[in-house]
């Protein structure tokens, strides 16, 4: 049997605002939309096959209610400083400029998409080792 996880659905409070920034400033590919009488969503796809469905509730007003159950979402790239200069050059709030962390082998940056919501662009520079990361112990 095979098992993975294909795409995840996050709530948007402005629909072509978030389409705009996964497609045109992340580079994601709407795959489809979906129109019904309670919700508007869009679909984009990336390189891998992997997916993000985002959900616009008819009947939803103010912003989005993050709770603390989501942390962050993860996107992978060839180039991190640039998709982050591009992020930048389209007015996205930045949480940290790319580095390279030490203890992975990736330079990752942050920054947050038109709800809030925090996004993490990595560039992958070889395999992670099975336990990675300050606490591993070596």
């Amino acid at each position: 049997m095979k098992t993975s996880i294909d795409q995840y659905c996050i709530n948007v409070t402005d629909l072509e605002k978030s389409v705009h920034f996964y497609e045109t400033v992340l580079g994601l590919e709407i795959t489809h939309r979906i129109e019904t009488p309670g919700f508007t969503e869009v679909v984009l796809g990336g390189e891998n096959g992997n997916r993000i469905q985002l959900a616009r509730h008819h009947d939803r007003e103010g912003p989005i209610d993050h709770g603390d159950g989501f942390w962050k979402l993860y996107l992978d790239t060839d180039d991190c400083k640039g998709l982050y200069q591009r992020c930048m050059d389209a007015g996205i709030e930045s949480i940290s400029p790319p580095v390279l962390l030490k203890d992975w082998p990736v330079t990752a940056a942050f920054v947050r998409d038109p709800d809030g919501y925090q996004v993490e662009i990595l560039e992958h520079h070889g395999e992670a080792p099975a336990l990675s990361g300050p606490g591993r112990g070596d």
